[in-house]
C-alpha cells in the first residue's frame, strides 16, 4: 500500500486523472488500517517497537487473570456433572482388563513391573530402622506375654492332637532295638548284681529272660495304641501342663528365661537376622518371573482374569465401582484442576506466555492484519467517493 500510494502520488502530479484520486484514497486508508491493526495485534503480545505505551503488552500483564479465567472456564464448562456423566456412564473397563490380562505377554509385563516396584521398595528400606522398629514393638509386647501359659497351651494342643503318641512309639522302638543289640550288656549287669554262688548258666538264662521280657514289653507299647503305659504318660504330661500354667515356680523360671533369651540386645539381634533373611529371600524371588513367587503371581492373575471374563455380575460390579469412583474423583478434584491451570499459566514467564500464544494463532494474526488493510482501504475509498458528491 505504501508503494502504491507513492506511485499514485507521483502519477497525480505528473498526469492528473480522476481515477488516480480514488486509488490513492484507497491506498492511503489501507496504510492507516494496516498500521492500526499492526499496532492492535502487537499490543496484545508486546510493546510496539519496544515502547512501553500504556495498555500494551496485555498478555504478559494479564497472565494471572488469564490463568484464573481459563481455569474457571475449564472447571465450569468441562468438569461438571452434566458434561462428564455421559462419558463416565459409557466406561466398560472390566472386559478390556480381563482380555488384556489373559495375554501371556501382558502378564509378563505386569509381573515384571510389580516385581520391579517391590524390589525398589525393598532396596530403599532402611534395614536398621525396620529392625529397630520391630524389635521395639516386640519388646513392648513381650512383658505382657505369659511364656509359661503359652508353653502350656502349646503342649496341651500337641497332646490333644496326639503328637506325643508318635514320640512314645519311636522311643519304644528305639528302646527295643537297643536291648536287642546290647543283650551282652544286660548279661553283664545281671552277673554283676547276682551272688557268687549262682551258677553262670543260671545268670545267662536270667539275662536272656530279662532281655526278652523287656523287648516284648516295649514292643507291646510300640504296637498297641491303647497300652496302659501310653495312658499313664498322657496323664503325667497333662498334669505337667497344668502345673506349668499355674505354678509360681514355672512363672519365675520362664521370666528368668525370657529375660536372658529375649533381652533388648538379643531381641534386636534376632529381629535383624530374621528381617535380613526374609528380605534376602524376597529379593531372590523378585529377580525373575520364573521364580516360585513369579509363577504363583502369574497363576493368580490368570485365575482372576478368567473369573472376570466369564462372571457378568463381577464385571458389572467392577465397572460400576470404576464409574462411581471416577465420577467422584473428577468432581471432588475439579477445583484443583482449575487451580493447577491458573497457577501454571500464572507462573509462566510473561514473555514466554506471549510467544506461546502468538505462535499458536500466528497465521490468523497475519490475516487480521491483511483484512485490516483491505477494510481500511475500502472505508477510505467509500469516504473519498462520498466527498466527491458533496
Amino acid at each position: 500500500m505504501l508503494v502504491s500510494y507513492c506511485i499514485l502520488e507521483w502519477l497525480g502530479r505528473a498526469h492528473p486523472a480522476t481515477w488516480i484520486g480514488y486509488v490513492k484514497a484507497f491506498s492511503e486508508a489501507a496504510m492507516v488500517g494496516a498500521l492500526a491493526d499492526w499496532f492492535a495485534v502487537t499490543a496484545l503480545f508486546h510493546h510496539p517497537l519496544g515502547i512501553p505505551i500504556p495498555h500494551t503488552n496485555l498478555i504478559e500483564k494479564s497472565k494471572q487473570s488469564i490463568g484464573n479465567n481459563l481455569g474457571a472456564f475449564v472447571v465450569t464448562n468441562f468438569l461438571n456433572p452434566g458434561t462428564i456423566r455421559p462419558y463416565i456412564s459409557q466406561l466398560k473397563v472390566s472386559g478390556f482388563l480381563a482380555n488384556w490380562l489373559l495375554k501371556p505377554a501382558n502378564q509378563q509385563v505386569l509381573i515384571r513391573e510389580l516385581m520391579n516396584m517391590a524390589m525398589d521398595v525393598l532396596q530403599k528400606m532402611d534395614d536398621q530402622q525396620i529392625s529397630q522398629f520391630v524389635a521395639a514393638k516386640a519388646g513392648a509386647l513381650i512383658p505382657g506375654i505369659k511364656l509359661n501359659v503359652l508353653a502350656s497351651n502349646a503342649g496341651r494342643f500337641l497332646l490333644d492332637q496326639g503328637e506325643h503318641q508318635k514320640v512314645i512309639t519311636v522311643l519304644a522302638q528305639k528302646a527295643r532295638e537297643y536291648i536287642r543289640d546290647h543283650e551282652g550288656l544286660v548279661r553283664e549287669k545281671v552277673k554283676g548284681e547276682s551272688y557268687f554262688f549262682i551258677p553262670g548258666f543260671v545268670e545267662d538264662k536270667l539275662a536272656a529272660k530279662i532281655t526278652l521280657g523287656l523287648m516284648r514289653y516295649f514292643e507291646e507299647i510300640e504296637v498297641d495304641p491303647a497300652h496302659r503305659f501310653r495312658g499313664e504318660v498322657t496323664t503325667q504330661l497333662l498334669s505337667f501342663m497344668q502345673d506349668l500354667s499355674t505354678s509360681e515356680k514355672w512363672v519365675k523360671e520362664f521370666q528368668d528365661l525370657g529375660s536372658k533369651i529375649l533381652s533388648p540386645e538379643k531381641l534386636q539381634e534376632y529381629v535383624t537376622a530374621a528381617w535380613l533373611s526374609v528380605k534376602g529371600n524376597l529379593m531372590d524371588e523378585l529377580k525373575a518371573p520364573e521364580t516360585s513367587l513369579g509363577r504363583y503371581m502369574i497363576g493368580m492373575i490368570q485365575e482372576q482374569a478368567l473369573v472376570l471374563q466369564t462372571n457378568k455380575d463381577m464385571q458389572e460390579k467392577l465397572d460400576s465401582w470404576i464409574r462411581h469412583t471416577a465420577f467422584k474423583l473428577i468432581l471432588s478434584h475439579a477445583d484443583k484442576v482449575g487451580t493447577l491451570i491458573s497457577e501454571t499459566v500464572g507462573n509462566w514467564e510473561g514473555n514466554s506466555l506471549s510467544q506461546k500464544l502468538e505462535l499458536e494463532v500466528g497465521k490468523d494474526l497475519q490475516f487480521i492484519r491483511i483484512n485490516g488493510t483491505l477494510v481500511g482501504g475500502l472505508v477510505g475509498l467509500v469516504i473519498y467517493t462520498l466527498t466527491q458528491f458533496f
